[in-house]
């Protein structure tokens, strides 16, 4: 054994110690830490002849890197959709890395922490028993896996195996959606379906939801054509959902294949004020959902929960390797997602499941939402900022009160001074022609004192940007 792995493992616990008080340091600054730092051009680096030890790596890492790590899991970073990551899933995923087991290996107990976190999750949901769930890396690959078993699902209408003829041998496929996220253009390029077969129907007045109708006149001018539809639960800027039951009905009478993209919106069935808004979503074909985001275990995770497992095995199945044993005999999740070996994501889900069960949960969604429609509130009642859209559940999408002529440059300016100064992230966006911003709340530690930080921080930067456009304008 070298000299520096030797030397690493005999101070192994020593090791852990100083990297658990580091991780522990970090955590307990988090609330008050910038979460947005420029960052400078780190000069290159060489890779050493003979390393450093772990220890000094620790200490190098923190000299090159500490001063610029930002508190992006912390109570107001309010970018993308990013959760943060609860004590116990923390837990999990230490000891996910530390047991280091792929759960592809059904003789150990890997595989059975994986099956039963999913079942954790489908209670958690509400999904049918039925429902084969899968994760995966995140929305994407998530949306990715359900759509390759929609591939599948169509080819087998039009004749074709598309497991082994190919995408090319599909005709005319038709992917129909209101507001699709970015990645189901994504997932259909990879999948050799290409962007252009998205097809993209109107939404309801004032909406980003589908007008149902509009559905039907596309159904009623293409008599009889299987396609694939993809419905919103949740909408990155306005968390709009599609009205997911009437689309089911409909499928009670045409040929479709409904795929649900739940990324975040899917946390409201564990609210009951919320979970309205996912009726009918257990007649989905395929349901994506995220872990990394409302569920707030660490990246990178996600679920993908179907209903046609022999579709999915079709695509993903490892035929022909013999250590592997029959596909169709032996279940196995590398047959049934992208990956074969990975690592297990299932732990920090289960810690996290078991440490705060539905209670928890459905405490943190309904707190999100509560600070989110506060949020809100104090936006619309403002002189200085325009909500463009009711809070429906865990996004605040709004503007600047500026003439349109001028708003995209004052919007950029404005995420500029707010980003320099670090004490709110918020991600820009586009609704309804307008330049805008939006503020996406999933993480257990905000507060009240977040929102009120994060207000006087958006109310500061907007009069700074108002101040130096009649500076301008006067000039």
């Amino acid at each position: 054994m070298n000299a520096t792995f030797r030397h690493d493992l005999l101070q192994l616990n020593e090791l852990l110690s100083q990297t658990a008080a580091y991780a522990g340091g970090f955590l307990s600054r988090i609330n008050e830490l910038k979460v947005s730092l420029p960052v400078p051009a780190f000069p290159a680096t060489v890779l050493p002849e003979k390393g450093m030890g772990a220890a000094a790596a620790l200490e190098h890492f923190d000299n090159r890197f500490g001063d610029y790590l930002t508190g992006n899991a912390g109570p107001r970073y309010f970018g993308f959709v990013t959760g943060g990551v609860t004590p116990a899933a923390l837990a999990g995923d230490w000891l996910a890395s530390t047991i280091d087991m792929n759960p592809a290996d059904k003789s150990a107990v890997s595989f059975h922490i994986e099956t039963e976190t999913l079942d954790l999750l489908k209670q958690l949901f509400g999904l049918p028993e039925e429902f084969l769930g899968c994760f995966v890396s995140g929305a994407t690959m998530s949306n990715f896996t359900g759509l390759a078993a929609a591939r599948q699902w169509l080819g087998r209408q039009q004749g074709v195996d598309v497991d082994t003829a190919g995408a090319g041998a599909l005709k005319d496929v038709k992917v129909l959606a209101a507001t699709p996220h970015s990645s189901i253009a994504k997932a259909l390029s990879m999948l050799g379906l290409g962007r252009n077969a998205l097809v993209k129907l109107p939404t309801l007045p004032e909406r980003e939801a589908v007008d149902i109708n509009a559905l039907k006149a596309w159904i009623a001018a293409h008599p009889g054509e299987p396609f694939i539809y993809v419905a919103s639960a949740g909408t990155v800027n306005t968390v709009d959902f599609d009205d997911i039951a009437a689309i089911a009905e409909l499928k009670k009478e045409h040929a479709f294949w409904l795929h649900v993209d739940a990324a975040f919106g899917g946390f409201a069935a564990a609210s009951p004020r919320y979970k309205h808004l996912l009726r009918g979503w257990e007649a989905a074909d395929s349901v994506t959902i995220d872990a990394h985001k409302w569920l707030n275990v660490p990246y990178d995770a996600a679920m993908i929960f179907t209903r046609h497992p022999l579709l999915q095995l079709a695509v993903f199945q490892n035929a022909g390797a013999a250590y592997l044993g029959d596909p169709s005999q032996h279940f196995n999740y590398i047959n049934y997602a992208p990956e074969n070996s990975r690592r297990l994501r299932s732990l920090p889900a289960w810690f996290s499941l078991k440490a705060y069960g539905a209670e928890g949960y459905r405490d943190m969604v309904e707190e999100n939402i509560r600070l989110a429609q506060q949020l809100g509130e104090r936006i619309r009642k403002s002189e200085r900022f325009r909500l463009l859209a009711p809070v429906r559940l865990c996004v605040v999408c709004f503007t600047l009160s500026h003439e349109k002529r001028m708003l995209a440059e004052h919007v950029q300016l404005f995420l500029q001074k707010l980003n320099m100064r670090g004490v709110v992230y918020v991600t820009p966006t586009q609704y309804q022609g307008l330049p805008a911003l939006r503020a996406a709340l999933v993480n257990w530690r905000t507060t009240d004192q977040d929102i009120d930080k994060v207000m006087d921080e958006l109310e500061t930067v907007a009069a700074e940007i108002a101040h130096l456009s009649a500076i301008l304008e006067n000039n």
